[in-house]
C-alpha cells in the first residue's frame, strides 16, 4: 500500500505543475460520462497512468476520463480508481482543483474499499490519506515532499453549507431543508469543486455537502468509485457520516457500472441526522 501513496504524492506535484504550465484549453473528445475534456484532464489522466504504470502492487486502473479497466500488473492486488482532476473548469479562474483516488481489493464495491486519497491542488498542495481502523492524515507539500501535519476528526455539528446542484432542479424538501440550516447561521460554502469543498468541510470540523438527485439528473451526477465512496470512507473514518437519498451508507453502495453515479450528502452527525428528518429516511 505504502508503494501506491508514495506514487500519489509523485503525481500529486506533476499534475501542480501541469496545472501552473499547461494549455487550458478544450481537448477534442469526451469523457466516458459524455462530458468535454479539458486538455489538462487528459493530461493528468496521462500522469497518473504512468505513475501508476511502475507500481507493481497495482492490478489495474479505472479512470473517470476512460471506459473500461486498463490493466497493468497480474501480480497486483490493487485496483485504482480515480478522478484525475475534479473541477478542473475552475482552473481557467484560479480556483483549488483536485485528484480522488480510491484503492480497492477485489470487486469494485464500497465494502471492497482499503483505503482512499485526495490532493488539493490550491495556494499549497495538500493530501489526504485514509485506511481502515484509523482517522484520515493531512499531509502538506513542503519544497519536493509532503509532512505530515495531523489528523482530521469531524465534531459532532459543524457551521458550512455547501449544496450542489442547480438550484431549480431541487425537490422541493431539499430546498426547505437547505433553507433551513441557512436560517440556524450556517455559512455558504460552495466553489462548485467537489475536493476543495469537502476539504474545508473537513478541516473546518464539520458541515454539510450536498448533491441531492435532481429533476435533471435523478441519480445524482457525482461518480460512484471515483467521487462518492472514496469520500464516504473519509467521512466515516473522520467521525461523520456520508448517506444517500434513501438514508443508506454510501459505504454499502454496489456499483452496477464504473460509471454509476449517486445522490451524496456528506457531513458531520448532526447535519446528516437532520438531513434523514427532513427526507423522511432512517
Amino acid at each position: 500500500m505504502q508503494t501506491v501513496f508514495e506514487a500519489i504524492k509523485k503525481i500529486a506535484f506533476e499534475i501542480d505543475n501541469a496545472i501552473k504550465t499547461a494549455d487550458l484549453g478544450y481537448a477534442e473528445g469526451e469523457n466516458a460520462s459524455g462530458e468535454d475534456q479539458l486538455k489538462l484532464d487528459v493530461l493528468s489522466d496521462q500522469i497518473i497512468e504512468k505513475e501508476f504504470a511502475k507500481v507493481p502492487a497495482v492490478n489495474s486502473l479505472v479512470s473517470e476520463e476512460k471506459e473500461g479497466e486498463l490493466e497493468l500488473h497480474d501480480s497486483g492486488s490493487y485496483t485504482v480508481c480515480y478522478d484525475p482532476l475534479d473541477g478542473s473548469s475552475l482552473v481557467d479562474v484560479n480556483l483549488s482543483v483536485g485528484s480522488i483516488f480510491g484503492i480497492y481489493q477485489g470487486i469494485l464495491d464500497a465494502q471492497n474499499l482499503v483505503a482512499s486519497a485526495y490532493v488539493v491542488y490550491g495556494p499549497r498542495i495538500e493530501l489526504v490519506i485514509a485506511m481502515k481502523e484509523s482517522k484520515p492524515m493531512l499531509y502538506r507539500a513542503a519544497g519536493d515532499q509532503f509532512r505530515a501535519i495531523g489528523e482530521i476528526t469531524l465534531n459532532e455539528k459543524g457551521k458550512l453549507n455547501a449544496p450542489g446542484g442547480t438550484q431549480q432542479n431541487w425537490p422541493p424538501h431539499h430546498k426547505a431543508f437547505i433553507d433551513s440550516l441557512f436560517a440556524e447561521g450556517y455559512r455558504l460554502r460552495y466553489s462548485g469543486g467537489m475536493v476543495p469543498d469537502l476539504h474545508q468541510i473537513m478541516l473546518k470540523g464539520g458541515g454539510l455537502f450536498s448533491y441531492p438527485g435532481t429533476s435533471d439528473k435523478p441519480h445524482g451526477k457525482l461518480r460512484q468509485l471515483f467521487e462518492v465512496i472514496p469520500f464516504a470512507f473519509m467521512y466515516e473514518q473522520a467521525g461523520g457520516q456520508a448517506i444517500n437519498d434513501k438514508g443508506e451508507r454510501l459505504m454499502e453502495l454496489v456499483p452496477g457500472h464504473h460509471h454509476d453515479t449517486s445522490p451524496c450528502f456528506f457531513g458531520s452527525n448532526y447535519e446528516i441526522e437532520a438531513l434523514k428528518k427532513a427526507y423522511g429516511v432512517k
